[in-house]
């Protein structure tokens, strides 16, 4: 039985496609209930209850959500491009999804374990705006159009600093396989030895990123509904519209993932006498959506002139300094390899 599922090509097809559902089943549920959690946030941050009605202290809200928007009917605007008004949810969403591909939990315990890892998700998360553009576009409305811009020159704005963010730790590390870059984070000092530490600005400057990149707030100008009624989707009902939430929130998801990562060990303990685990990596990407959570409720929205000044005019310059600084620390091993982890042998 054991050879069938290596050896043969159904087989090895098979397994692929339990691995993909192994990690979209548990991740599509998780969504339900993190959608739960950050209405639950922003109504204790209002003094307010929230859902809890649906279920047992409204937990199945989310999912009456969801039915909702399935049984709903879907309409098409009158002078849409039909194929590519369907086409640009179908985008995002699957943009959102493939990208968990290679985004580990545990050590091995990923998809693909790819050498490129980090340059995979740079360029498919680079490709989401394709879906809010031709979304925007396909509605035949000026406001959804004006949505779709404002997202592409946010998204490209703040991808900019984004990825320069990661060539500081990918300069530290020395590979683009976030299982190395975790590994690199390993040793005595517990969580003092991952990269939060060593890259200590460039976390603040990644989460603000990451709120402009998934258009939360106080960032959601391509939303703004004072402004555009509700931004690129105000022409989407039922099932299209689920598909633009779903990969938002995805999105998001993803970002807290890449934070984890990145900045806070991943799936390593933050104290040496307890085992490593996807107990760890789940946690920390829960508090970092409990964050993306908090700033949504206590943060007014920014103008869209301040939202690309910060991103050009200081997100820029900081991060490449940083990657400059980084360049020379890890160059010459300053405090024995700090900022250069592949002298230490991770």
């Amino acid at each position: 039985m054991a050879e069938f599922f290596t050896n043969t090509n159904l087989g090895i097809v098979l397994v692929i496609l339990g691995q993909c559902l192994l990690v979209l089943i548990p991740l599509l549920v998780a969504l339900a209930f993190l959608m739960y959690a950050d209405r639950k946030v922003w109504a204790a941050v209002q003094m307010r209850k929230g859902p809890n009605v649906v279920g047992p202290f409204g937990l199945l809200q989310s999912f009456a959500d969801f039915l909702k928007y399935i049984v709903k009917e879907i309409i098409v605007p009158a002078g849409a491009d039909k194929f590519v008004f369907f086409l640009a949810p179908m985008i995002a969403f699957v943009l959102a999804v493939i990208t968990w591909a290679v985004i580990p939990f545990n050590d091995g315990w990923v998809i693909s374990d790819i050498n490129v890892a980090i340059l995979y998700v740079f360029a498919i998360s680079s490709l989401e705006v394709y879906g809010v553009i031709m979304g925007g576009w396909a509605s035949n409305s000026k406001y959804p159009f004006l949505g779709s811009l404002r997202s592409a020159a946010q998204m490209i704005s703040y991808e900019v600093s984004i990825g320069l963010i990661i060539i500081g730790v990918i300069i530290s590390t020395g590979s683009m396989n976030f299982g190395d870059i975790v590994a690199a984070q390993d040793g005595n000092g517990g969580l003092f030895n991952w990269y939060w530490v060593a890259h200590f600005p460039m976390l603040f400057l990644f989460f603000i990123s990451a709120l402009a990149e998934t258009n939360r707030p106080p960032f959601d100008l391509p939303e703004a509904e004072s402004e555009l009624v509700a931004g690129y989707q105000v022409e989407y009902s039922s099932t299209p519209f689920l598909l633009f939430m779903i990969g938002e929130l995805m999105a998001v998801v993803l970002m807290c993932a890449l934070i984890s990562l990145l900045f806070l060990g991943g799936w390593l303990s933050p104290v040496n006498f307890l085992p490593d685990g996807v107990f760890w990596m789940v946690l920390k990407m829960a508090a970092c959506f409990f964050m993306f959570a908090m700033v949504k409720a206590i943060t007014p929205r920014y103008r869209y002139d301040q939202l690309m000044r910060i991103g050009w005019k200081v997100f820029l310059p900081l991060s490449l300094f940083w990657v400059i600084l980084v360049s020379f620390l890890a160059k010459y091993e300053v405090l024995g390899g700090f900022w250069a982890r592949w002298t230490m042998g991770g």
